[in-house]
Formats: C-alpha cells, structure tokens, sequence
C-alpha cells in the first residue's frame, strides 16, 4: 500500500499569489473546491457513523453492500473479486464495527482474515486517520508466510484508503526497518520482531493504537510467544476515554483462532475487554474440519513409510500435494533424496531454518503452480491459504488433534474439496483413534497394497555411500525424529521403547542407528492418570528431604532421630558415590517413608533440591563434619553459650610420619588400601576421617592418575655410569648435590669472575679475527686493480708512472712509485677515521673544504704529467 501524504491547505493565500493555472487567475476557486471536498468527506463520516449506530443486522447477509462500509473499502472488495461475506464474516463484522472486542473462532479456510481487516480498515476511516497521525493498527501473525499473506491481502482491499502499511517480519536489516517504521499506519509483524522494535526503536510510538489484531492466537502460544505477547500488550496502552471513564478502552482488540485452548482464555482476559464470542462451529464440534474434506488414515511401520510416501507420489503425478513431517531435517533428507530419484513431480522445501527470501519464493511459487509436491515442517500448517491442494499428507503422527486439524487444513478452503492421508505406526493407532473420538472426527481407516508401495532400501543406502552428505543428513534426520517421540507428552500415543529404531535406521541407508543422549527429565504424565494434590506433593517434598538427612535441621529433637537420620543419609551418599544417581532400594523406600503411600512401580520423581542436597562438599555436609556437631538441646542449655553450633575434637595432632600429605592419604583411599596412621578419629567411633566415602568420584579419579602418582609417589632412580672408572651414581642425587654446591654466595662470585675474564680473552681473539678479515679484503682489492692496470697497458707504458684522478683509494697515491710489489710483503693495517655522525639539516662546511683541495691537488699532478710527456 503506498504511502499517501495530504498535505492540508490553507484558508487564505498569500497577497499576489497565483493559482495552478497562472496567468493572473486567483486560486479563490480552489481553495473552495479543497473545502467543498473535506466537507462533503465530514458528512459522509458523519453518515456512516450513524448508519454503523442504527445498523440492525438482518438473519442473513448475502452481499457485503447490505453491510455498513465505506465505499472505499466496498469499491476495495469489488476489485478483489469479494462479493458475498462467509459465516464468520457476518458474524464478526456488525460487532467489530461497534467497536467491540472479539474472540473469534471458526473452521479452517473459512475467512478469518477478512473478518478482522474489515473493521480495522473501517475503525481508522471513522476516525479520520491520517498519515502523519502515526501507528493507529497492529496485526500479529505466528508465523512469516501467514504474515506474508495477510499484508497482500490487506493491500488488494484496502488500496482505495490513504494508510501507510508495513511488513514486519525480520530477515532484513534492523536499521532499514527502523528507519521507515516511524511513517506506518499498519503493521503487520511477528511477535519477536515487533517487540525487538518496541524496546529498541527510538521514536517509535504505539500508545495510539486503536485496533489490535491477534491471528491465529493458538499457534502463537503453542510457539511459546506468550511472554512476548504479555510485553507487546504492555507497550499498547489500554487509553480510558476522556469523556467517561467507565466506559471501555479506546483500543479495540481482535481475537481469531480455529481452535480454543485453556492458555487463550487466559490471553483473553489479559487483552480483551467484555469480549463477544463468536463461533461458527455447531455445538459440540469445536475446531470440526470442513465437510467437503475426506479423511483417511493408514497403519505402516516406521521403517516403510518412505516406501509408501514413494508409491502415493508415483501414483498420484498430476496432484497437488502437501507433505508434513516432523522436524526441518527430515524435511531436508526427504527432499534431497527424492530429489534424485526424479519422481516426476515438481519437488518443493519449506521449514523454519530457510532464509526469509527464499521462504518467500518458495511460498510464491508453490502458490502459482498447478501440480507439485511441498515437503515442509508445521511452519506451514497454520492460516496458509494455498490454492487447490488436492492431497495433504502427514508423514509423521501429529502433536495433538488441534494440530492434526489445521494440517490438514490446507486443503478444502472454503467451498473446495479436498483429502487428507494421515500414516499411523502400529504403536500409535489406538491413542490417536481416541483423541480423533474426543473431537467427534470421522477418520476412515485404509490398507495400503503390498504392490503399490516403493522399495528405496537399496537406492538409500547406494545414496548414502556415494554421498556423505546424504549419510550425514540422514543420521541428523533419525535423531531429530527419535527426540521428538522421546519428548511428546502423551505417552499413550507416543511408545520409543515400541519403535524399530535398527529397521527405521536401515530403510534411511544408514548402516546402523546412530546412538542418542537423551537428557534427563522428570517423569511425564501419562494421559488420563491420577493426579495429585498440592498437599500431597508438599508432604512428599518433606519426607524426602528428611530422607536425605539435612545438616542442621530444627524438626530432629531427639538423639534416636538423629541417629536414624544420619544413618540413612550414610547409605544414601554411599550408594550416589559408588552408584551415581540411583533409585534408592525398596526397602529402604518402605521403611523411610511410611508418612505416605508410594507405588512401588513407578520410581520417585528427584527434584533438583534433591540433587543439590546429594552434592558433597570437602568441608561441610560430610558425616564426620555431621559427627562433630552437637545437635542436644540440653547441652547448650547447661552451657549457656550462644554460639551456634559446637565441637567436639579429638586426636587432631599430624604424625610426623606422613609426609605425603592429603595427595598421599587420596591416594591410598583410591587405591583401597588401609590407612592407620589418619589425621584424627570421629568422636565415639573408629571411623576415619578420609575416607571413601567421604570423596566424590572426581577426587578419587584425579588421586589415581598419573599426574597425581608422580607429584606424591616416591621419586624413581636413574642411574649414570663413569666412562673411565664403570662407578654408577644417581642422576637426581647428583643434581642436588649440584644445586647445594652453588647455593652459597662465594660460590656465585667465583663462578662469575671465571667466566668474565673468559669472555675478556674471547673478545680479543674475535677484534684479531676481524682485523685479518679487513686486510684480506684490502689485499685482494689491490691485486684486483693491479690486474686491471695490467690489461689495459701495453708493456711499453709499463714503466710509465700512472695517476689516479679523484683519488684511488680516498687520496692515498702510495701505490703511483710502487710498480712491483711483491707478494710476500704484509699488507699495511687499515686504519679507519672515526667520523662524526652528520647533520642532515646543516652542511659539512669541513667535507666540502676537503673535497676542493683534493680537486686542485689532482689537476696539478695532471697538469705536470701533461708537461713531463
């Protein structure tokens, strides 16, 4: 929808002003024009207002001029090809357009979106909404392509309205999003989004919102956007109007679901004010599928229903045809597998892990296509209106029945037909034929034949060893599946322990099932079992922390109790280190807790207080620490002390024979020898302190390593024999010995002078080796130009003094008279000028006198051998 901006004019113009039409013509007649328009426009609201007020709906609506709307918004619906309004629409528009707040519900397909657009388009007409006026509507969708859906439609009915609306549905930067958010009169959004913008967006008003719009309100609970909608609602202030205050908000919400659930009539309560509701379902048949809709399920075993997902699609090549499965990567699995066996049907995925444009292309294309096949997760299963869907089928058993009803949903919108397939396991038949018989659904049972199923057994496993991604996607795929069963609530319909899981595995071309971790959780309730009272939980709750014997607790008076106590607590923390988290045995479960009745079959429920209560620790909550403490009454009476607690100690005192330390004592308790000679006793018994039982499995592990053998074992020997002699000595004792020899500071002293005056001689040696080095390179440099005055000389000039001009060697004209050095003579030490380090910003006026005389100097000696010759 674009973005109109009515810029207003004003009454009077400026003196010498010119109309439009120039040419001296006063723009008097327009500005009558522009307030003949904003009038006739008042009188048309102000006829509307009063039609929607006396409007009585009739039994019946048949087209939507028999219902009070604008002519922008009926000129919308005629464009769009919407001439007769369903059941839910007559139902929840007349009290929409009062103003009231709804809580609709009505089968699958059956118009909800046009219900709620209606009147929100009608609300913001009435009160002359404009487009500098700001967000005045919000509609939350679950998911991105129902949002997708709900803005084309929004934009094809309400093209003829001057609002601003906007998509809000993430995959796109923040920054981009916020930086048009603030022009908006209508969003549409998902709720993680939408609050993201709320809490971060500066300038972002939504105290003005007059219509708010909840679709499909189920899906977002069952998604676990309920403290994302109690903050979204936060933000939409209620507004009380001025004129009375009991009267209801200014802020109308809308409610829309095909399905009612106990959380929704909460979020009702929160949001809505004295709501009317609606419901196009007969009495009794809550969330009923359409009529036109055939319903068909079929038992197969885990392991064959990729085989029979082969033979329904080589059989059915002219369909149009939805696939649901459980999680995004049997989604993935299933579509690059299929994908390679060429089916001859056009193939399509679509789950939550995809990206937002290519959601979008895929949700387009499957939309425009005539014959194809979309294998996608429940992201799909909510308010999507694809056209002409022949065939939805479900791969896998569904949550519940709500959300077995809008799965297959997809098909039979409206007026259409369509089917719906529904692949059951063995172990699952029974418990969905009860649900199907709580919600009065019709589902007729059908065998599938032998003949008509597919064998890819062999394909998959050829697949899976050509290509590791398949293999890789495939293990994903069973441990996704596996978890989902292990994690379903409703264990009557959902049995892991039933599941062929080494077949399931095969079928896939996996070699074996891959293992799974599956975390601890509390034990889930069977459907339909006893429950029980807080009360009873409460007592059940202190029976077992009495169990586990608390250090230091008010309800043990007497010494009798204490002594049971602390004993139980003993073979409670006995069995934990030896056996982990056990169940305790069943004598002990009868005899402690006989305060309750507890079935002797199902295992107790150990909270995370138990837990934390079980967790040792080395300095407290230890039975000889529990020991130590007095918990008499009657002794800090005759006392009269007001510590807390008191110790009695005894035989404290360290031996002096063990060295070893805690490491050691570790040690042999982990190895399980007996330790005589221990830090002390308990006070009235011959237990020691350290002990086994006192040690959690950790510290028995670290004692009985390697690391902790060698820091505290007796040291090994390592013997070294003499070259000459043969005598052995030991390498560590010889090491000591060395260390003690040069503890001593004299010693240092002397070992240092001995090695300054070695380094004092060594320097000398390498200052002689680097002077040689200098005269070699002078030597051989004067040979070299020798040889040179030699080869461009004939023999006469032989005996002919040479001159150097410039200088041969920095001035140095020793070698003009030297014609025939010999050999043998030592070369002359080269001395080296220490030169001054240069000023690169001041010149050398020194370096440069120097340079001119040595210039006159050689055009002298040239000139005198000019004259000699």
């Amino acid at each position: 929808m674009a973005f109109v901006d009515n810029k207003a004019s004003s009454s009077k113009s400026a003196p010498g002003a010119k109309g439009k039409g120039g040419k001296g013509k006063p723009a008097q007649p327009r500005l009558k024009s522009n307030q003949a328009k904003r009038l006739k426009i008042d009188e048309e609201l102000k006829e509307l207002q009063a039609k929607v007020d006396s409007w009585i709906p009739p039994a019946e609506i048949t087209l939507f001029n028999e219902l009070p709307l604008s002519s922008r918004t009926l000129k919308g619906l005629k464009s769009s090809h919407f001439l007769n309004p369903t059941p839910i629409q007559q139902l929840a528009i007349p009290p929409a357009l009062r103003g009231q707040d709804l809580l609709g519900s009505a089968k699958t397909g059956s118009g909800k979106t046009l219900a709620f657009l209606i009147p929100m388009l009608e609300r913001l007409y009435l009160d002359k909404w404009g487009p500098m006026d700001g967000l005045g509507a919000v509609v939350i969708s679950p998911t991105r392509e129902l949002a997708v859906q709900t803005f084309n439609q929004l934009r094809d009915i309400g093209k003829y309205h001057n609002f601003s609306a906007g998509l809000v549905i993430g995959g796109k930067p923040l920054k981009e999003e916020q930086e048009r958010l603030g022009r908006m009169n209508i969003l549409i959004a998902t709720p993680g989004r939408l609050l993201q913008h709320l809490d971060s967006t500066v300038g972002f008003e939504s105290s003005g919102v007059k219509v708010l719009v909840l679709d499909e309100a189920d899906r977002l609970l069952d998604l676990g956007f309920l403290p994302a909608l109690r903050a979204i609602i936060g933000h939409f202030s209620p507004g009380i109007s001025t004129s009375n205050s009991s009267t209801r908000p200014t802020r109308q919400t809308l409610l829309f679901s095909a399905t009612q659930t106990k959380d929704l009539a909460a979020l009702a309560k929160l949001s809505l004010y004295q709501p009317e509701y609606i419901n196009c379902n007969k009495a009794g048949e809550e969330g009923v599928v359409p009529s036109n809709l055939e319903q068909y399920y079929a038992v197969v075993g885990l392991e064959r229903k990729l085989d029979t997902l082969w033979g329904f699609v080589k059989s059915h090549l002219k369909m149009k045809g939805i696939v649901f499965v459980t999680s995004g990567k049997q989604v993935r699995f299933i579509f690059e597998t299929f994908k390679r066996l060429h089916p001859g049907l056009p193939l399509m995925h679509l789950h939550g892990k995809q990206k937002q444009a290519t959601r979008l292309t895929i949700f387009q294309k499957y939309s425009s296509s005539k014959h194809a096949l979309l294998i996608c997760t429940d992201v799909a299963a909510r308010g999507l209106d694809f056209p002409a869907v022949d065939w939805v089928i479900q791969l896998d058993c569904p949550d519940d029945v709500d959300t077995y009803i809008h799965r297959i949903g997809r098909t039979a919108r409206y007026q259409a037909g369509g089917h719906a397939l529904t692949l059951l396991c063995p172990s699952e038949e029974q418990g969905m034929l009860d649900r199907f018989k709580e919600k009065m659904l019709d589902v007729k049972k059908i065998k599938i034949k032998q003949s008509k199923m597919g064998n890819l057994k062999q394909q998959m496993q050829n697949f899976a060893f050509r290509e590791p991604e398949i293999k890789y996607l495939g293990q994903r795929a069973f441990i996704s599946y596996m978890k989902s069963v292990h994690i379903q609530k409703d264990k009557s319909v959902f049995k892991l322990s039933e599941l062929p899981a080494e077949a399931f595995a095969e079928s896939m071309g996996l070699p074996g099932a891959p293992q799974i971790k599956f975390a601890e959780q509390k034990a889930s309730k069977v459907r339909g079992g006893q429950k029980k009272d807080e009360n009873e939980k409460k007592d059940e709750e202190e029976v077992r922390v009495e169990e586990r014997g608390v250090v230091g607790s008010d309800d043990e008076s007497d010494e009798d109790e204490e002594e049971t106590s602390d004993e139980g607590s003993d073979e409670e923390e006995e069995e934990d280190v030896n056996a982990g988290d056990k169940v305790e045995d069943e004598s002990e479960s009868e005899s402690d807790s006989s305060s309750f009745d507890k079935p002797n079959s199902a295992p107790a429920v150990r909270t995370k207080y138990d837990r934390m209560f079980e967790r040792k620790n080395q300095s407290i909550l230890t039975p000889h620490y529990t020991a130590l403490v007095s918990h008499g009454e009657a002794e800090d009476e005759e006392e009269g002390d007001d510590d807390v607690f008191t110790l009695a100690r005894k035989n404290h005192n360290l031996s002096d024979d063990d060295d070893e330390g805690s490491h050691g004592e570790l040690l042999k308790v982990a190895e399980g020898k007996e330790t005589t000679a221990i830090t002390g006793l308990v006070k009235g018994s011959e237990k020691p302190l350290i002990s086994s039982e006192d040690l959690s499995k950790r510290k028995l592990k670290a004692a009985t390593s390697k690391k902790s053998k060698l820091k505290t074992g007796v040291t090994g020997e390592k013997l070294i024999f003499d070259e000459v002699t043969g005598e052995s000595r030991n390498f560590y004792e010889t090491g000591k010995d060395v260390e003690n020899q040069f503890m001593s500071e004299a010693k240092r002293r002397e070992y240092l002078e001995e090695q300054r005056e070695k380094m004092k001689v060594a320097n000398e040696v390498d200052k002689l080796v680097a002077k040689e080095k200098r005269n070699e390179l002078k030597r051989k440099r004067k040979e070299r130009e020798r040889e040179m005055r030699k080869e461009y000389m004939s023999d006469e000039d032989a005996d002919v003094p040479v001159a150097y001009i410039g200088g041969a060697d920095q001035g140095d004209h020793s070698d003009i008279d030297d014609r025939s050095p010999s050999p043998s003579s030592e070369p002359e030490v080269e001395v080296r000028n220490k030169k001054k380090r240069k000023n690169k910003f001041k010149p050398d006026v020194e370096e440069e006198l120097d340079s001119k005389a040595r210039l006159e100097d050689d055009e002298e000696l040239a000139l005198r051998l000019l004259q000699g010759s």
